[in-house]
This record gives C-alpha cells, structure tokens and sequence, in this order.
C-alpha cells in the first residue's frame, strides 16, 4: 500500500513539474518560422553540413516534444539495469522533465526525475517513490549540468540547435564545432563532433559529476548512433553516455528512442 500510494504521489509531482513547461505569454513559441537555409549561411562548414543533412528547406520550428525511452542505467561500474523514461522537452525557454523507471530490483523501480526548468536543474530519485535516494536542486553546477544536458540532446529535436533558438556556433576544426547556448545566468558548451555525412555523431563537455556529494567537473561524451527520419528531421535512434576517468571511460546510460511526438510552433 505503500509503494502505491509513493508511486501515485510521485506521479503528481511529475505532473507538475511537466506543467512548468507548457507554454507561455511571450515564450516564443508562437509566429517562430519555418526552417529557412539562409539563416545558416554564416555558420560554420561542419555545422551548415549538419543542418543540410538533419533538416530540410521550411521544417517547421519545435515548440515542444515528448520522447519515450527503454535502455540500461548503470548507478555502480560496470553493474546495468534495465529502465523505461518518458521525457518532455521545450524549446523556448529551455526545458526538460525526464521520468524514469530504473529496474536496480525485482520488487520496486528506483523512480527518476531528472529536469531543467525555469533556470533551475533538479534530480531526485526515490525506490518505489518512497524511500528517498537523491535529492539535488537549486545550484549553479545542478543549473550547468541539466542546462547542458538539454543542448546535448536537442540533438532529437534540430530545429532547437539553429541561431533562431539561441544556440551560437564556433568553429573548431573541419569536423568540430563548439555550441553555446545561454539560459538566464547560465551559459553552457558543448562539442559537436560530425561524421562524414553531416550528422553528429558524438557531443563532449566538461560536466558536473557527483563524487561523495561534491560537484567535479569531468570530461562527459555523448556518442549518437542510427540515424533515421522523423517529422521531417534526420534524429539518432540511440545512444550511449559515459564519464572519461583518469582510469578509463565510464559508460552509465544506454538508450534507444521507442516513440517520439512533437508539437511544431505555429
């Protein structure tokens, strides 16, 4: 009885926290138009690569999206488990709820809501939404590290990485881009690192990682596999991120997209 009533007290908070994303007066969501080339001519060659590949002349803008995901989560080395997520996004502001279900046990799920919302980044996990197992919120690092966890995976919705979505693009080499992007007072880059047809096939950064309690800062890579066409735009269909240790890499997450709904602005 317990876990049932945790489970569905969970649920309401997790539809809150989706709440804080719908959209608002002045967000920009609405009169944002559709994809057009020329806004891409001053970027860098890599990254005009990129969009001629992901996106096609007149895509419709983003306003939001919704992506389901099943894969394996590592919480100790080199130890997997099995999870399921439902992840809402939003453009402009920024913003991400991601709400998982992590299989550690063949009795209850650890619950997961990882988000970014309203200037604020927020992890907080609980087994069965009951016993409390992390509870981070309301930092700088949790800002830093959930802001650019969003520009890492907007990756799934392109219209988000244009210039007209606030991202900036510098050059770094033929085959390298740094992307910028800047929420309130927290600005955050990440690498994009392009394959020989245009997509991106890994982002990096340094990162906050959690060790004991304290945020240290850590080379974290993304890498992006299987792209294929949805709504008009070329998104991965899975992946895998890791931590580079002084020791080695250290992959936790692994992910393939189920379904994936988007709402386009108008």
């Amino acid at each position: 009885m317990l876990a049932i009533l945790g489970s569905a007290k969970w649920k309401r908070q997790t539809a809150q926290e989706i709440e804080r994303l719908s959209p608002r007066a002045g967000s920009g969501h609405a009169g944002v138009a559709p994809y057009d080339r020329s806004i891409i001519a001053a970027l860098p060659a890599p990254v005009v690569r990129y969009f001629d590949f992901a996106l096609t002349q007149g895509q419709p803008s983003v306003a939001s999206a919704c992506i389901e995901w099943e894969g394996t989560f590592s919480v100790r080395p080199h130890r997997w488990s099995a999870f399921t997520a439902a992840q809402h996004y939003r453009v402009q502001p920024p913003g991400f709820v991601w709400d998982a279900r992590v299989w550690m046990t063949g009795v209850l799920p650890v619950l997961v809501r990882d988000s970014y919302a309203d200037h604020e980044g927020s992890l907080k996990a609980a087994i069965g939404g009951v016993v409390k197992v992390a509870d981070a919120h309301g930092t700088a690092d949790m800002a830093r590290g959930e802001l650019l966890r969003y520009l890492g995976e907007a990756v799934w919705f392109p219209t988000a990485l244009l210039p007209t979505a606030g991202v900036s693009w510098t050059a770094l080499d033929d085959d390298s881009a740094t992307a910028t992007l800047s929420d309130g007072a927290t600005t955050v880059s990440l690498d994009a690192h392009f394959g020989h047809s245009g997509e991106i096939v890994s982002v990096s950064a340094m990162r906050p990682r959690d060790v004991r309690g304290t945020p240290v800062l850590t080379p974290w890579v993304a890498h992006l596999r299987g792209y294929t066409r949805r709504q008009g735009m070329m998104v991965p269909a899975e992946g895998g991120v890791e931590w580079q240790l002084a020791s080695g890499p250290l992959p936790y997450w692994r992910g393939r997209v189920v379904s994936a709904h988007y709402d386009f602005a108008r």
